[in-house]
């Protein structure tokens, strides 16, 4: 699903009115009509002693809710308009629509201040409509509107917000001051990144996108790079005939484990072979080799000289080297502990290695010991998957800066650094170096337990393997890892493991219909 910045859906509106030549007060009609719509089909009607309450602020936003008031009347129902602003300053579109709506005489109370918020009443309220801000409020909620976002959020009935609850930033999901929690939320055109980034996607509630009447050919000109990882994500997994192999599917090479830390070895080792890929080995240091061999029967090792604590090492490079012949991808980082000569294996992997390499957890501490090198000079992808605390260790910040910025963290670093970056984490995010931008819906909070993201690179790792593009793979790898997460949720608790998650991995693979999850 494509996603729009705020300016990029104000260019979009301004190509449909002026270019294409639909008038703007039509767009506003269907988004008015349609949503009092959306409304009544979730809700019905309000009964008798109840009433719709719509809260119009500035702008476009109050001239939606004009809209809708009429048409919830016109249905049966029993509205009443709340306007927060001077009904002399309301312009163009939402002017025609607030005389429309006088001359059917339909209620309208001025909140024109804070004593006016004060004596909101929201006793008899069915539902609330918030068309008070919209998606090009940059700046706090102060003042009598934010009183009475709060009497909003207070109030005993369902929230439909106008394309995005207002005080939230529609590019970042960050809360302008104060911001209303919606119930539903009815976005015209196109979904905006602020309802799928936290915090703003935990007060969004249901989002309905709502087609308000823009030709697909306006919005196709527009060349959209951020999109939302929905089940209708498109995918087409390698194709394999009946007469293929092993070797027809791809060899994955894994430099990974440590004493202690084996378990993450045998975890990306699970993810890539769950993948689906046809080979994958593991390169570890001999001390810990008869581990990995008895814990992953699946898969094949290559023992080397290591570390006294069986950390692969600068010493290993050349057998390593010579091993990535026949391989398909390569994945460093799970396990590998800290180790200064580890860390020169990981930064001469990362600027020599002639694979796709996917760099994570202990490679990514590694790497950013020497930030100066984590620019990929090669023409050969490199994939990086950092949490929170990884990404504020490569930019040399707080894990609080990160999390206050990541849409934007994201997509200058993987620009800079010639990289494709997964920042993890509620509503992950996955940048390319071309400026492909994409924010994921699966997965939940009981995910957030160890060896989650160990088969997370492994499984991106099985799919590069296997020949898939990039984006494509880092795009379904970070999708249906969650989607796993979230059908071991549905079955109860958190408490599920890594391991079963990697186990849940093929059926949701094999889930095709029109080459869209289902």
């Amino acid at each position: 699903m494509k996603l729009a910045r705020a300016e990029q859906m104000q260019e979009i509106d301004r190509k449909a009115i002026h270019d294409i030549g639909i008038p703007g007060v039509v767009l506003m009609e269907n988004a008015g009509r349609k949503t009092a719509d959306l409304l009544i089909h979730h809700y019905g009607n309000a009964p008798a002693g109840k009433e719709v309450i719509i809260i119009a602020g500035p702008g476009n936003n109050g001239g939606d809710g004009f809209v809708i008031a009429r048409h919830l009347q016109e249905a049966g129902g029993r509205v009443r308009v709340c306007l927060l602003v001077d009904p002399g300053k309301m312009k163009g579109d939402a002017a025609i629509n607030l005389a429309i709506l006088k001359k059917l005489s339909i209620p309208l109370q001025l909140i024109l201040n804070e004593a006016d918020a004060a004596s909101l009443d929201f006793d008899s309220c069915f539902a609330i409509v918030d068309a008070l801000f919209g998606t090009g409020l940059k700046r706090e909620i102060q003042g009598h509107f934010a009183q009475v976002v709060a009497a909003i959020n207070n109030a005993p009935c369902p929230v439909v917000a106008v394309d995005i609850p207002s005080g939230l930033d529609s590019d970042t999901g960050t809360i302008l001051g104060t911001a209303v929690r919606a119930d539903i939320t009815a976005t015209y055109g196109l979904a905006k990144p602020g309802q799928y980034l936290y915090p703003g996607r935990d007060l969004v509630g249901q989002l309905e996108v709502i087609d308000i009447g823009i030709p697909s050919r306006v919005i196709a000109e527009m060349d959209l790079q951020c999109e939302a990882l929905t089940r209708e994500i498109p995918y087409s997994l390698p194709p394999r005939q009946a007469n293929s192999h092993k070797g027809s599917h791809g060899h994955l090479a894994i430099i990974a484990g440590s004493l202690g830390k084996t378990g993450a070895a045998i975890l990306a080792g699970k993810g890539a072979l769950r993948s689906g890929a046809g080979l994958v080995s593991l390169c570890v240091g001999h001390h810990i080799n008869s581990i990995i061999e008895s814990s992953l029967y699946e898969a094949m090792t290559l023992p080397l000289a290591g570390t006294s604590d069986g950390a692969p090492q600068i010493g290993d490079f050349e057998q390593i080297k010579t091993a990535l012949t026949g391989k398909t991808a390569a994945v460093i980082g799970p396990g590998l502990g800290s180790r200064e000569e580890t860390a020169q294996l990981v930064r001469k992997m990362y600027q020599e290695c002639p694979l796709p390499l996917v760099v994570d957890a202990d490679g990514l501490n590694l790497l950013a010991c020497e930030p100066e090198g984590l620019i990929n000079i090669s023409q050969v992808p490199r994939i990086l998957t950092p949490h929170p605390g990884e990404m504020a260790r490569l930019i040399g910040k707080s894990s609080k800066y990160v999390q206050a910025s990541r849409f934007e963290i994201a997509r200058n670093f993987a620009a800079r650094h010639n990289v494709y970056l997964i920042l993890k984490g509620a509503g992950t995010i996955i940048a390319s170096p071309q400026g492909s931008m994409a924010i994921n819906e699966s997965g939940n909070a009981g995910m957030a337990t160890g060896g989650m993201g160990d088969v997370l690179c492994g499984f991106i790792g099985g799919l590069l393997a296997q020949g898939m593009q990039v984006w494509q793979a880092c795009c379904l790898g970070v999708f249906i890892h969650g989607l796993a997460g979230d059908v071991l949720a549905e079955k109860g608790t958190p408490g599920y493991l890594a391991a079963e998650l990697a186990d849940t991995i093929p059926a949701l693979l094999n889930k095709k219909t029109d080459n869209t999850l289902s």
